[in-house]
């Protein structure tokens, strides 16, 4: 059964009011399919079938036969060159509307001989939103967190672990293979396990090389390649090169709480294991609602340091942003400060101007808190979006 998925197909729709052709990008299995045969009177191509590879032989012709149409080209990167067909539709067929999914970015395959600046929109669709859990059956936080947000892993009634198991097997056979063509499959995949099992720690490049017995230049062009296929998401530091910063040493989130959590073990959650998962689908709701990866975290060389910081385009403002699972104590005004303040007024002496914000799962209306002067709203990643966009 096909579930519409108003936010996406909203964007969508939007998108294609700017630019006839979208770039749909997301890790494998993410549900771009689902949501390009959701749309209302589209013609759905799936570029792994032969015959319609060989329909675009001629691209003119091709397009010709789909004018006033609204198409979507699957997994593209099929084709011999894809960015072809793309720059003749988007240069001489404007009334045909297409979309063209992949599972990686644009430029990331030699396929793209041309990366379609200025002729495209593009659409990252990431894992499940939180406000789409009641779409998709259930509305459950700890089965959002556990099952992860593909929504059909997500729709499962028991932990598919083979499932888990099974698509890691096929990024690699199909993703890397088919655009990267990395030689060594084992230090690649132990690489990838290990990032997804410590995702949100610290990433120190000596480390994983020697834990996964490659080198230090193998292990970053491996990090590169995880990033493009939006398997990981590198969270740089921001600073203003101060000398009591952290500058270089990035994060590294895995994709998907569902698959951290299975690289981790995890077959139920603790208490004590939300705060990272928490952490993770907050930055997964910034990424789908902010288009953008240019979220950073800040930490000093003391330790003190901020979950996520978005810097404001166009002034000095920088926004704080720590997240945490439960403020139940707040909510009822006894909220320690040294519990979230402390972090964030260590930042604030730096950084003077932009909002701070905390945000919980168990906060329905926003709220604001002031601690030794610093006034901290607190929010759900919902509002949080609403409150820090124009």
């Amino acid at each position: 059964m096909i579930i519409a998925r108003p936010y996406w197909q909203n964007l969508i729709e939007q998108a294609w009011q700017e630019k006839t052709v979208i770039w749909l990008m997301g890790v494998r299995r993410v549900g771009k399919t689902s949501l390009c045969r959701s749309l209302p009177d589209i013609v759905y191509l799936d570029c792994e079938l032969p015959r319609i590879r060989q329909e675009m032989d001629d691209p003119e012709a091709f397009l010709t036969r789909y004018r006033g149409k609204r198409i979507v080209l699957d997994e593209i990167h099929h084709l011999e060159n894809p960015s072809q067909l793309l720059k003749i539709a988007a240069d001489y067929y404007p009334d045909v509307k297409i979309i063209a999914t992949g599972s990686s970015t644009l430029g990331a395959s030699a396929k793209f001989k041309d990366t379609l600046t200025g002729r495209k929109r593009e659409i990252w669709l990431t894992p499940m939103l939180l406000e789409e859990g009641k779409l998709f059956g259930n509305d459950d936080i700890y089965h959002r967190l556990l099952f992860g947000g593909f929504p059909s892993l997500f729709s499962k009634q028991t932990l598919p672990e083979e499932d888990y198991k099974e698509w890691i097997t096929a990024y690699y056979a199909k993703d890397i293979q088919d655009m990267f063509r990395v030689g060594m499959r084992q230090p690649f995949m132990k690489f990838a396990s290990l990032l997804l099992a410590q995702s949100g720690s610290m990433y120190e490049a000596s480390r994983f090389a020697t834990a996964a017995e490659t080198s230090r230049q193998t292990i970053g062009n491996y990090l590169a390649i995880l990033e493009e296929t939006f398997v990981v998401h590198v969270i740089r530091p921001f600073s203003t090169h101060k000398s009591s910063e952290i500058v270089k040493a990035p994060k590294v989130y895995g994709f998907d709480t569902g698959f951290v959590s299975y690289s981790k073990g995890w077959k139920e959650l603790r208490k004590a294991d939300m705060g990272i998962l928490w952490e993770q689908c907050v930055l997964n709701e910034l990424h789908a609602k902010l288009q953008s990866q240019a979220v950073h975290y800040w930490r000093d060389k003391k330790g003190n340091e901020v979950d996520f910081v978005i810097h404001t385009k166009g002034n000095n403002s920088v926004i704080a942003i720590e997240c945490k699972f439960s403020t139940l104590q707040a909510e009822r005004g006894s909220y320690a400060f040294n519990e979230i303040g402390s972090k964030i007024h260590v930042f604030r002496k730096l950084y003077k101007e932009g909002a701070n914000f905390v945000v919980s799962n168990t906060v329905t209306n926003s709220f604001v808190r002031t601690y030794e002067g610093l006034s901290i709203t607190f929010t759900n990643p919902q509002e949080l979006i609403k409150l820090i966009t124009p």
